[in-house]
């Protein structure tokens, strides 16, 4: 991942005026969808690389040590051996971006991908995840622990209720101390956008993120009732354009939550493409939280490899 983000001083007057233009928000969202997508070697090639973004997830109550493995070992070899030698891609390298997982199963993670002979790094949510509605001690604590389990990316959840109440002062501050708490890992700040009230709302709790520090900002926890949509998205993207062109610091982006097709991904990638352009199409600067998304483009790979969709016994799960 890139360099970290050491955030700027708090200045609310870079969103005390702020008003987002919903309808033109929407429009755009809507140009975006009803886009003809890629097709044939130009989709597969497409696919590929939207896999080498994802953060390949699993956040369930019933978390194991076996079904972490499991993920672990997709997370290193995410599309089928023969399908990739079929693209001559089968020595490219090609894995997730990262695999993500609650922090009490951190440590299985880094153990899994240990044994598995590979350097993917293991991100895990914290601050009390997926409501934030923990004490700020617990939360801190929980960041801290996650690191020291070996976690190098920390998917934090913010208070929504300090966006709600326009505590902006205090949301930046929580954040720097989630900055604090992080040391050497990276920072991915999740805004659960589908609990912010408005479009303005978003904007101004992403600028205040990445000015507290954040290396990434993400769209949803994946357990709201909405999550990822484009005009939210559009309006982070813009927000990150915006503190480049203040700071000229990087800012990476992270859409999770309802992206489980192959045509969705290649939605979200042609979206970052317009509206930040091919520096930000990389791992270091934008990911997909899913869990669902790889097996759909395995068989996506599958069909263009072998002209038929794959039997349900073709491609293992992960």
């Amino acid at each position: 991942m890139s360099a970290h983000n050491p955030g700027t001083e708090l200045d609310l007057s870079w969103i005390s005026k702020i008003q987002v233009n919903q309808p033109a928000v929407l429009r755009r969202a809507q140009q975006i969808q009803a886009r003809r997508t890629v097709k044939k070697e130009w989709q597969a090639a497409w696919l590929l690389k939207a896999v080498t973004f994802i953060d390949l997830t699993t956040l369930s109550g019933d978390d194991t040590y076996s079904n972490i493995q499991r993920l672990c070992y997709k997370a290193k070899y995410p599309i089928r051996e023969d399908l990739l030698e079929a693209l001559n891609m089968h020595d490219k390298g090609i894995t997730t971006a990262a695999v993500c997982v609650y922090p009490a199963r951190v440590c299985d993670a880094v153990k899994a991908l240990k044994a598995a002979g590979c350097t993917i790094p293991v991100a895990s949510v914290a601050t009390g995840f997926p409501a934030g509605q923990t004490h700020l001690k617990t939360r801190l604590e929980e960041v801290r622990l996650a690191v020291e389990d070996g976690a190098t990316e920390i998917d934090v959840v913010i208070n929504r209720t300090l966006v709600l109440t326009g505590q902006w002062e205090a949301l930046y501050d929580e954040i720097r101390q989630f900055r604090k708490a992080c040391g050497k890992a990276h920072l991915k700040t999740i805004l659960a956008t589908g609990e912010l009230g408005s479009l303005t709302n978003v904007y101004k709790a992403s600028m205040i993120a990445m000015m507290a520090g954040s290396d990434f900002i993400k769209t949803s926890t994946g357990k709201e009732t909405v999550n990822a949509t484009f005009p939210v998205a559009i309006v982070m993207l813009r927000a990150i354009r915006d503190f480049f062109w203040k700071t000229g610091k990087k800012i990476g982006f992270k859409p999770a939550g309802g992206i489980r097709s192959a045509k969705d991904s290649l939605a979200w990638l042609s979206l970052i493409k317009e509206e930040l352009g091919d520096e930000w199409l990389k791992p270091e600067l934008f990911r997909i939280g899913a869990s669902a998304l790889l097996s759909d483009i395995e068989r996506q790979i599958y069909h263009h490899v072998t002209g038929r969709y794959a039997a349900y016994h073709d491609l293992p799960m992960c």
